[in-house]
């Protein structure tokens, strides 16, 4: 393989975050500890430079470079824009979080910015190979931001607990990899679906090899029954690093999935079809059940995310175009939300407290009515209350469901939906309807997170009200 510079363009973005992460690290070690607000400043426009030359390198026909390692396509520029666009309204919510309790040092930026960076070789990647090394340098980063707080015992437990856990969901997708590359000779998705095309479907070497990559991309999801840590490590991970984990990491998620079960293996679909039917209908009716249970907001909001991916499970499923840009929309949606909802979290929060019980967020419209009306378009937007884009979200997958005669699950998930929508009420019950504690202290916000958190609610309405735009996107991709 000789190396081409023309190659260097196409990942520009990753180059941008990867420049910007090293930045973080050199500097902070010369920035004084009043000056430590830099680093802030300095992720912040890492990202703004990487979300402009997504769209500067964006478009045109799919390619393949650095040897067929890595593609260029619609997939990888709408799924790196929103990575990248939801990774900054992380960093804007958590800098109050981190300056009232002297967190803001160099450290959290740099692994968020790595675990960005390996979100996004994620969703460029077209080899088992890359996929990997990309889902590896985003979780070591993850397992780090969860044991972040040196001295929560919670967050201790929290990290080892994710460590295990993901490094036997790693493990499971890696001893697939290794069976699918025994059965096909190859790791590069094009020449692993040729190679099936070619040999028929008839190995069960092969068909061990999806169950595996299935097992794995349930437990990078957190879909029953492999949802075991996603409650535990929400609970017990500190704010900030639940904001980053609970959000971005789901779009990269759905590109793992995307580029194994539909690029390389789609002429298994049969096998693959079967095992998401059923993580799906688990995932929407286990995670819309317990949580009605929850009195931890955190908890509470990890089961949620559990029924959600059921969700996208289904869009998936349907193994139609429709269907993959339904669950890539559901996808982008949701990571709005879910950084919505914990963002509001991190503002109710303060030093020697956080915000977890659903008791806390009582009387929110007394303390701030702004918050509290954006806190309860995400709460809508997660019930599929039109006219939010949550519900647009939730009919598109269900079309796509009903469009391969899969009535019955249509049925069963909104029928979970309905259940869902009164934990979310519950919500808006407490903010609106409930009287604040006595000697609530004010919010810890700034202007630009009261501007983020504006635009992050405004959006999830306006979307809902004008879906075409990012719908037609989805759609693009695969075309």
């Amino acid at each position: 393989m000789q190396f081409d510079a023309a190659n260097l363009t196409t990942i520009l973005p990753e180059i941008a975050i990867l420049v910007t992460a090293c930045l973080v690290l050199v500097v902070d070690l010369y920035v004084k500890e009043q000056n430590k607000d830099f680093n802030h400043k300095l992720s912040l426009i890492g990202l703004i430079v990487a979300i402009a030359l997504t769209g500067v390198v964006g478009g045109g026909e799919r390619v393949l470079f650095f040897d067929g390692n890595l593609v260029h396509d619609g997939i990888s520029d709408l799924l790196k824009g929103s990575i990248l666009v939801v990774s900054f309204f992380v960093f804007i919510y958590v800098r109050p979080w981190l300056k009232d309790r002297n967190m803001l040092i160099g450290e959290f930026y740099v692994l968020g910015l790595f675990a960005v960076l390996g979100m996004l070789i994620m969703v460029s990647a077209n080899s088992f190979l890359t996929i990997y090394l990309g889902l590896e340098l985003q979780a070591l980063c993850l397992y780090a931001l969860v044991a972040f707080d040196r001295d929560s015992k919670k967050g201790a437990e929290a990290a080892m607990k994710y460590f295990v856990l993901g490094a036997l969901g790693s493990g499971m997708l890696l001893y697939g990899i290794s069976m699918i590359y025994g059965a096909t000779g190859s790791i590069e998705f094009g020449q692993v679906a040729q190679a099936i095309a070619e040999k028929g479907i008839s190995n069960q070497v092969l068909v061990f090899g999806i169950v595996f990559l299935v097992i794995g991309i349930g437990f990078k999801f957190g879909a029953v029954p492999f949802h075991m840590w996603v409650p535990d490590i929400y609970e017990g991970a500190p704010t900030p690093a639940v904001l980053i984990l609970g959000s971005a990491p789901k779009i990269a998620a759905f590109a793992l999935a995307i580029r194994m079960l539909v690029d390389g293996l789609q002429d298994l679909y049969s096998d693959w079809h079967g095992m998401l039917l059923i993580l799906a209908v688990l995932s929407m009716g286990l995670g819309n059940l317990v949580a009605i249970a929850q009195s931890n907001i955190k908890r509470m909001l990890a089961y949620s995310t559990i029924s959600h991916v059921g969700f996208i499970f289904l869009g998936l499923l349907a193994g139609s175009s429709q269907g993959y840009a339904s669950a890539m929309f559901y996808t982008i949606v949701y990571a709005v939300m879910a950084v919505g909802a914990f963002g509001i979290l991190l503002l109710l929060s303060r030093k020697g407290f956080d915000a977890e019980n659903l008791e806390d967020l009582k009387g929110l419209n007394d303390r701030d009515s702004w918050y509290a009306a954006m806190m309860a378009i995400v709460m809508f937007s997660m019930a599929g209350v039109p006219p939010t884009v949550g519900f647009i979200a939730k009919l598109l997958v269900l079309e796509a469901v009903i469009r391969i005669d899969l009535v019955w699950v249509a049925l069963v998930a909104v029928a979970f939906s309905i259940i869902g929508a009164f934990y979310y009420l519950r919500v808006i019950k407490f903010i609106y309807f409930d009287r604040p504690m006595l000697n609530c202290p004010e919010l810890i916000t700034t202007s630009s997170v009261r501007v983020a958190m504006t635009v992050n609610g405004l959006a999830l309405l306006i979307l809902g009200l004008f879906p075409t735009a990012l719908l037609s996107l989805c759609q693009a991709a695969f075309v």
